[in-house]
């Protein structure tokens, strides 16, 4: 009986071993299915959105408690992905206006007092987190301001002139920042451990990474490896370079996009040029890539105007085009409360939260984008199939198609009345329009007519 008992403990201990060891297995198994690799995306960014938060500008106080209280109704928005502008100390030295600028980065691993405390930007990273929303911070790694302690300790880590003086970045009029030298390795493997800090010590979801194409490829590619180790981080390059995407980036800017936009709403390019823009761009990059596509953000706002000095007329008609087409939207911060002013970059210069007429705008074509899986991004979305009209320079018109959900969208992308007609065959469908709910059949030869920017977002009833 006792080697009965013996026998039946030893088989038991045996199959717990073996079964913890499955359970293991498949932790590993899980594990390794849902980590954030190249072109692996985290399967919540999807349907993603994304919002620039400009922290000085946010509100009166311009810190990060005061904008916390906004995460609730950007939530309800439905507002998915935070991208904190930086957050770090600005230098004083060769500083610009009374602030400075952001992107003068006095020290990586500090906040900016004016701002908060560290424990003020965890609170705000908590919540949103609680409220199921990444928050990505922007990272400046091409220079750093003057009185960064870099400097003064390792000058060798900085682009020097023959003199041996440090230098600001050749070609441009960035006399507020200096210069980094991306030969230097000590310089690199410093750089990557001030990444690592915020997303080790705060939870950070990834970076936006400003002029990103100006710091070597290889660079990114190691920092990314490095943290991915940590977690899956998301990763968005200022920058349309291809390269970028194959080890380092999730997303890059469309910058094309939107300066073919900003041409058509002058009326110096027309919808033809813009359909040649997505083909062309359908075939260099790969589906699986993510592009930004905006009609503001603070480089925009701030220097070349707001979306209605750019775009008076069309400015719903291009957010609309945002949302439709392959690719990320963002909304900066502001625009739901109709932001009809330049922000100045080296001064507080608070925004007005008044007025947001806008913001249900927004709110109807994100729950768009969440509810149509044809919109979504990447390989979970569908291309844009572009069709023939007897208009092409007026009409600009499209269809995606995933699985029984189709959209087609019809935009008069000119400041006059446009006819067309279809010039496909078999193209008879009957749809509902999303913002009015009208029902609208679509048939191949029959005449259709658009105001100037009018545009419709049609769902095919099943």
């Amino acid at each position: 009986m006792k080697k009965s008992i013996l026998y039946l403990l030893i088989l038991a201990l045996i199959f717990s071993s073996c079964n913890s060891q499955t359970n293991e297995d498949n932790k590993n198994a899980k594990k390794d299915s849902t980590e954030l690799t190249v072109y692996q995306y985290p399967e919540r960014t999807k349907k993603s959105n994304i919002y620039e938060v400009n922290i000085r500008q946010y509100t009166p106080e311009g810190t990060f408690k005061a904008f916390e209280k906004h995460i609730p109704r950007l939530k309800k928005m439905g507002v998915d992905i935070l991208w904190l502008m930086p957050i770090f100390p600005i230098s004083e030295k060769n500083r610009k206006g009374s602030k400075g600028s952001y992107y003068a980065v006095a020290n990586y691993k500090e906040v900016n007092p004016e701002f908060g405390t560290k424990n003020d930007l965890q609170s705000i990273i908590k919540l949103a987190h609680k409220n199921n929303m990444l928050v990505i911070l922007d990272w400046v790694a091409n220079h750093t301001g003057w009185d960064n302690p870099w400097i003064t300790e390792h000058p060798d880590w900085y682009t020097q002139d023959s003199l041996g003086n440090i230098v600001c970045t050749v070609g441009t009029d960035w006399t507020d920042v200096a210069d980094l030298n991306y030969d230097n390795k000590n310089m690199r493997t410093a750089m990557i451990d001030a990444l690592k800090y915020w997303v080790q010590d705060f939870d950070v979801d990834g970076f936006r990474c400003d002029v990103a194409g100006m710091v070597p490829t290889d660079f990114w590619n190691d920092a990314r490896a490095e943290l991915d180790k940590i977690k899956p981080v998301f990763m968005l390059a200022e920058a349309e370079q291809l390269d970028l995407h194959d080890k380092a980036f999730d997303m890059g800017y469309a910058w094309n996009l939107h300066h073919i936009m900003n041409e058509i709403a002058k009326g110096k390019k027309n919808a033809k040029d813009l359909r040649n823009y997505f083909e062309k761009a359908q075939k260099e990059y790969p589906q699986k890539v993510y592009r930004m596509a905006f009609t503001s953000n603070h480089d925009e706002n701030s220097w070349n105007g707001t979306e209605y000095e750019r775009m008076p007329k069309s400015y719903k008609t291009f957010a609309a085009m945002t949302f439709t087409i392959p690719g990320m939207p963002l909304i900066y911060s502001g625009q739901e409360a109709s932001l009809n002013k330049r922000l100045k970059f080296f001064e507080k210069d608070t925004i007005d939260w008044s007025n947001l007429e806008m913001q249900d705008f927004y709110t109807k074509l994100i729950k768009l984008k969440n509810e149509n899986s044809a919109l979504w991004n990447g390989e979970a979305g569908s291309p844009a199939y572009f069709i023939n009209t007897s208009n092409p320079e007026q009409i600009f018109t499209f269809k995606r198609k995933k699985d029984n959900n189709t959209i087609l969208v019809i935009m008069n992308l000119s400041n006059k009345d446009a006819k067309f007609h279809y010039m496909e065959k078999d193209f008879e469908r009957t749809y509902t329009e999303y913002f009015t709910g009208e029902e609208i059949k679509i048939k191949p030869q029959k005449t259709y007519n658009l105001k100037p920017w009018e545009f419709m977002i049609l769902i095919e009833k099943k």
